[in-house]
Order: C-alpha cells, then structure tokens, then sequence
C-alpha cells in the first residue's frame, strides 16, 4: 500500500510517500512559509530532486496539491497517478481522552478534533487543516487516518496522569497528564522487542527520545504507564529552548519582580528556557558541546544538568515499574551522541546497566550499545515516526 504521510503546521507542510509493504520511502520533502512566499523541497531516490522558491501557496490547499504534482511528475514523480496513493496519514498533536489509538477520519473525528483545540492551539488547528486540505485536493473517497501524539500514552493509570490539583480541574477541564512523542515511543518499544527478539507483552522498557524536544516514557508490556511531558510538551527534562519541570511559585516571583503577564511568562518558559537559557549559547546540543570542550562552563553545566535529568527519570520509572528489561535511546542527541549516551547510562551499574565503549561508538544506526554481561541491555533504536504512521494507516485504510 502507498501511503501519504502529513505532518502539518501553521505555514508548512512535511510530507513522505511511503511503501508499506516493503517500507520504502519513495519521496519526501516539505513546504515552507505556505501563505507568504512558498517554498518547495522534494527528494526521491534515484529520480532527482526539487528546490524551488516562490512557489505560489496561498493555503494548504495549493500545497498539497504541489506536492501531487511532483509526485507525479514524468521527471522525478514516482507515481503514474494520483490514484496509486491508497491513504493519507496525518500526523495529530492531540487527541484528549477521546482518542486512545490511531482512527479513521469522518465527521465525527473531526468534530473531536476541534474539541481538543483548546489543549493544542498552536498544533491541532495546523493538523485539521491539513487534514481538510487533503480531503479538498484528493477527494472523499481516499481514506484519511489521524494518528495521534498522544494516544500511546491513554493507558497510563490515574496514579501517574492525575495532578495534585482540586480535583473538579480534571473533571471539568481534563487537566492532566497527557504526554507526547507517542508515535515514537511506540515505534521504537516495538523495534527493541524485534531487536531483543523477546514478545514486547513480556518486557519492561524505559525510551528516551532526547532532542530538541525531549521526553522519557516507561513502557510495561507495550504499553505507556509513566511519561516526562505532561498537560503540556513543556514538562519534564530541560529541552532545547524549555524550562521542563520547575517550581510554579517561580513563576510568580519572576512575574512579579520583572512585570510580567502570563503570555510574556510562558515565552520565556517555552522559547528562552532549557539548555539555551542556561548556556546562553545555543538550543543545539553539538554547539553546547563545541563550547563546553573550548571552556564553556555555563555550556557545560546545560548539558550536565540536561543529562542528569534523564538519569533520574531512568531511575523513577525503574522504581515504578518494578525493574527494567531495556533502555532506548533515541531522536537526535539519543542517535548521535555517544558522550551523552555514557553520561546519562554509564553510571547505571548499580541497576544492572553496564555500556561497551566500543559498541556505544555509534551513530545513526540500530545497534545494543550495551556489554555483553550487561542485565539491562542498552539500545541505539533511530525513530521513525512517519513509518509508525504509514503503518496505523494501512492498517485502518
């Protein structure tokens, strides 16, 4: 089956045309600055690329179209037809507690959509357009999917997505836990039980998609049961430009002492916070390290607390889950980088981890980084979050 993957935002589009059957990608590329002055990328392999400017997309509309012509292109297309697509896949921010796994989109669905907007104002609004662009260009009779960030964590229990808040929050407002990078986090629970070749019912995981946007996730038998991120993907580990997990009385002393209204707050939380507000270098991990080896301290100490921050999430969510089988690193610091990797895990022998140096040596690739003797093995798993959602959408087409 080929299957269109969409990830839409405000003023772009990504996109990958995918083969499930042997889970090729036949092309990919994105739209950018939709609605001002359009700009097109497309790659498929052995047929060429594209890299245009100005290219006229006043909507999302007149983007995905963009993207079917190029598909098709007797140049560089890699379909004969629009027809060859079977469905599209879309990628959803946030689904609520309406939506525990991937579904079929209808009317009912996108009414549920626009219910959850005011949990994602700046995502599910970008998501459902796309997803009404699709529908305009390609027609109602190709089959839409929503596969959602949030729905691999709707089994986690109460005790861990419920806030010590007065409870009516929850009931009336559904303040809680929610958790994102779901699609990640499942994809690659499933390649590590391939990997381990053991049933993914029998394990006890701990994923660590470390990036820009971090989160860490305990996975008991294939399901989520405990996750960094929270109500929002603020929570948990400092990130690139995110404060992650702080006292909220913090708030209002720095509200207070600089005059601060709650949106200039949650800018500075969102956008100058994390490894960059520590460092004042940079959000980027390669750069922090450049500047830590050249005598950076403040760089240094953003990547030493971003590390130890993950450590002791690995160390809670072993505690919670009675034990831990494998941890999984993943997204761009867990693929590319060996020194963090050994931060994070290499002082874990007490837990029964223990890394190989040689093995850690890696990039970009599967591979168990951990020793041989090691009792919780140790994986390098890259993530492929359009893959997931190329395969719930071919499953629900």
């Amino acid at each position: 089956m080929k299957v269109l993957v969409i990830n839409a935002g405000s003023s772009s589009l990504k996109y990958q045309l995918l083969d499930t059957g042997n889970q090729e990608v036949l092309a990919k590329g994105l739209c950018e600055r939709i609605g001002i002055d359009g700009k097109f990328t497309y790659k498929a392999p052995g047929k060429g690329a594209v890299d245009a400017a100005d290219v006229v997309m006043p909507t999302h509309s007149e983007a995905i179209q963009t993207v079917l012509n190029a598909l098709v292109d007797p140049d560089h297309g890699v379909i004969a037809s629009m027809s060859e697509i079977d469905a599209v896949g879309h990628r959803v921010v946030h689904g609520g507690e309406t939506f525990a796994n991937s579904v079929k989109i209808d009317d009912k669905v996108m009414a549920a959509l626009d219910e959850c907007i005011p949990l994602a104002p700046l995502h599910n609004p970008a998501n459902i357009t796309g997803i009404k662009a699709c529908a305009a260009v390609m027609g109602p009779n190709v089959p839409q999917v929503a596969v959602f960030d949030t729905a691999f964590h709707q089994t986690i229990p109460p005790v861990a997505y419920t806030y010590a808040l007065p409870y009516e929050y929850y009931e009336q407002d559904k303040v809680r836990r929610y958790g994102f990078h779901g699609t990640s986090h499942k994809y690659v629970s499933q390649r590590a039980a391939d990997m381990l070749g053991k049933p993914i019912d029998s394990l006890k995981l701990i994923s660590c998609h470390l990036g820009n946007g971090s989160s860490v996730t305990a996975i008991d038998g294939g399901k989520s049961v405990d996750t960094s991120m929270g109500f929002t993907p603020l929570a948990g580990v400092p990130m690139g430009t995110r404060s992650g997990d702080l006292d909220a009385g913090i708030l209002e002393y720095i509200m207070n002492k600089h005059n601060l209204d709650i949106t200039q707050m949650l800018n500075v939380l969102n956008k100058q916070s994390g490894v960059l507000g520590v460092s004042g270098v940079s959000s980027d991990f390669r750069d922090l390290s450049e500047a830590g080896e050249s005598g950076n301290q403040r760089a240094a100490l953003a990547v030493d607390m971003f590390n130890y921050s993950v450590k002791k999430l690995i160390g809670a969510y072993a505690a919670a889950m009675g034990g831990v089988d494998a941890i999984i690193f993943t997204a761009g610091v867990g693929e590319n980088s060996a020194e963090q990797r050994m931060a994070i895990a290499g002082q874990l022998e007490f837990m029964g981890v223990k890394l190989d140096p040689d093995a850690n040596n890696v990039r970009g690739k599967e591979a168990i980084i951990s020793a041989i003797d090691s009792k919780v093995k140790v994986l390098l798993i890259p993530t492929n979050e359009e893959l997931m959602i190329a395969l719930d959408t071919a499953e629900l087409a």
